[in-house]
């Protein structure tokens, strides 16, 4: 198969078209396509010096900054695969990702280098930095620096489609992170499918980039889809919601993407400030979001709050509310062009069979989308992959118009006394009560039932609730074995850089 792709052409292209245009903005700094992709270049030749080129691997710990779209393009157009790295590791677990994918060198940012040389120290991988720095770190090559000292690259080099492009390191509940090998064609396809055929964005839009970029949701969704079609995109490093609010008025933000945690946050903003951005579209996804949330965004935003679904081993969408078969409010929507979705028996290991519409299982997926496998852990990859069915590990049903509902996780299904119990059931039916903001439910290892039902709740700004009087209100409305016999307030949920609320750490805080 000859080389003829790259994922690296969806800024490339998008240059050529729109060379002018304001593709990245971030605080007072405006830069055009023909910018973005001329420094990208140049990131190219700096590292093409050091002998980067197809069949490298460069590693980014880099905030949402511009420096992370000119690194990304920058080596995808040599033919490299991109590493992304979670901003919040530690040395050790950043030299562990650097040396399971055998990277020859790691792009950080100065905020990021305590840790950041540490881990690159101790895989022994050469190390660029950019942007100025408090500490004396005069040793480390400042890559921005050294590009406006090169000559651009010509162009990209094409690769062929099963070749990879990215690698996305997954945390996992247990053991080691592990790498998922996205291949040009995945992410290139889901890209597209998202920009026109999905959230179907538009050359004039301007997209808050605040989910993480070194995220598969960021990257694809708003990064990838919105360099695609030529939007502008406005680069917050840090999220916070008066923040965000502020800078979606001052942009002329049309597009939000964003997780459920970042909803609440601009519905608490909100209700401190009149200011109201002109959205045109919002999306959610990384995690379930309440009904109860989508009906307030509606009310104080004036726009729907489209639903969709995906994983870093899916590039990363997989379903979502299309607007061709309609929406249904607490769906995750249909599965997306080119691609299968089905619920399979949970309990059959090594096999999968399917299951009829209406029914609980595990969700499983097959298309464009799914990635090559797990990089070195053959086993690992056919524990998921089987009969061509990549197996999430999520408990859904799809109904008699082909909506997929997910029920929860498998494994973080609680099993009270014999009982099943999917903690987003009863968050649903918490978060519809006017005091609660933010809620998380997890079971809780307990002598006499096996697991215990336990609620932590955050209150909506400027109000308060005891928390025998949540129990008491729910009661009523789930089953007798659902409702949580303890609920705990708290300021704020624990939460990775995406937003996700981690259910693993209240369950260790409640242990």
């Amino acid at each position: 198969m000859s080389a003829r792709i790259s994922l690296a052409s969806i800024l490339a292209e998008s240059a050529r078209r729109y060379p002018d245009k304001d593709a990245l903005v971030i605080g007072d700094t405006r830069l055009t396509y023909g910018q973005v992709w001329g420094m990208a270049r140049r990131y190219a030749a700096v590292l093409a010096a050091d002998g980067i080129g197809p069949g490298s691997r460069v590693a980014l710990l880099l905030p949402n900054v511009p420096h992370f779209a000119f690194a990304y393009y920058g080596a995808l157009a040599l033919g490299a695969t991109v590493v992304p790295v979670h901003a919040l590791l530690r040395a050790d677990e950043i030299a562990y990702t650097l040396t399971d994918s055998e990277c020859s060198a790691l792009i950080t940012a100065a905020p990021l280098l305590p840790e950041a040389a540490k881990g690159a120290e101790m895989a022994g991988v050469r190390l660029y930095s950019v942007l100025d720095s408090d500490a004396d770190y005069s040793e480390v090559l400042r890559i921005d620096q050294m590009a406006m000292q090169v000559e651009p690259v010509a162009s990209l080099v094409p690769r062929r489609p099963t070749d990879e492009a990215v690698i996305l390191y997954t945390s996992g509940t247990t053991g080691k992170p592990k790498g998922a090998v996205l291949t040009h064609d995945n992410m290139l396809w889901n890209a597209t499918m998202s920009a026109f055929d999905v959230v179907r964005l538009e050359p004039d839009d301007v997209t808050l980039a605040v989910l993480p970029l070194f995220h598969s949701f960021g990257q694809t969704v708003v990064m990838n889809a919105g360099f695609r079609v030529g939007a502008t995109l406005v680069l917050m490093p840090r999220f916070d919601g008066p923040g965000a609010l502020d800078v979606m008025v001052k942009e002329g933000v049309t597009v939000f993407v964003g997780v459920p945690t970042m909803y609440m946050a601009l519905l608490g903003a909100a209700a401190e400030s009149e200011a109201r951005p002109s959205l045109r579209l919002a999306v959610s996804g990384g995690a379930a979001i309440p009904v109860a949330v989508i009906e307030r965004v509606r009310e104080v935003f004036g726009v729907d709050v489209y639903e969709g679904y995906g994983l870093s081993e899916t590039s990363p969408v997989t379903t979502f509310n299309q607007a061709i078969f309609g929406r249904k409010v607490g769906s995750i929507g249909c599965s997306i062009w080119g691609v299968d979705v089905a619920i399979a028996n949970a309990d059959l290991e090594g096999s999968i069979e399917l299951l009829p519409e209406n029914s609980n299982g595990e969700i499983v997926i097959r298309g464009h989308n799914v990635f090559d496998g797990y990089l070195n852990k053959p086993e690992a990859t056919e524990a998921v992959m089987v009969d061509g069915w990549f197996r999430t590990g999520d408990v859904g049903y799809v109904d008699e118009d082909g909506f997929i509902f997910i029920v929860d996780r498998k494994k973080d299904m609680i099993i009270r006394g014999g009982f099943n119990v999917y903690p987003r059931e009863v968050e649903e039916v918490l978060a519809g009560h006017p005091a609660v903001a933010q809620v998380a439910v997890v079971g809780v290892a307990d002598e006499h039932y096996g697991e215990e039902i336990h609620a932590v709740v955050v209150c909506v700004s400027g109000e308060t609730v005891e928390e025998i009087e949540l129990i008491e209100w729910i009661k009523p409305r789930v089953g007798q074995h659902k409702y949580p016999r303890r609920v705990h307030i708290r300021e704020s949920l624990p939460a990775g850089p995406s937003g996700k609320v981690l259910k693993r750490v209240i369950v260790e805080e409640l242990s």
